[in-house]
């Protein structure tokens, strides 16, 4: 028996295309794309030892929460703040 896979871009993998640049994509797809990544970035951070990834995961988590606000009130101007803030987050 083989395990279902549970992959939340599952949306991006099965488009042949993808997301690419210049093309029209939803500002909501993208920016649960850039959560996702970024929830990714968190668990390493957390990772570091003796708790020196603390601050860089704090920071993280409070721009996810945000951004899910955004999400959740449907305002496109921060929608689009977020987003452009986790596109940039290493």
């Amino acid at each position: 028996m083989v395990p279902e896979s549970n992959d939340p871009l599952d949306f991006i993998n099965n488009n042949s295309a993808g997301i690419q640049p210049g093309l029209q994509s939803d500002l909501v797809q993208l920016l649960l794309y850039e959560i996702v990544r970024v929830k990714e970035l968190i668990k390493y951070y957390d990772s570091i030892p003796n708790g020196a990834g603390q601050l860089g995961s704090s920071i993280l988590n409070e721009l996810v929460s945000e951004a899910y606000a955004s999400l959740v009130n449907y305002d496109i101007v921060l929608m689009q703040k977020y987003y452009d803030l986790l596109l940039n987050c290493d």
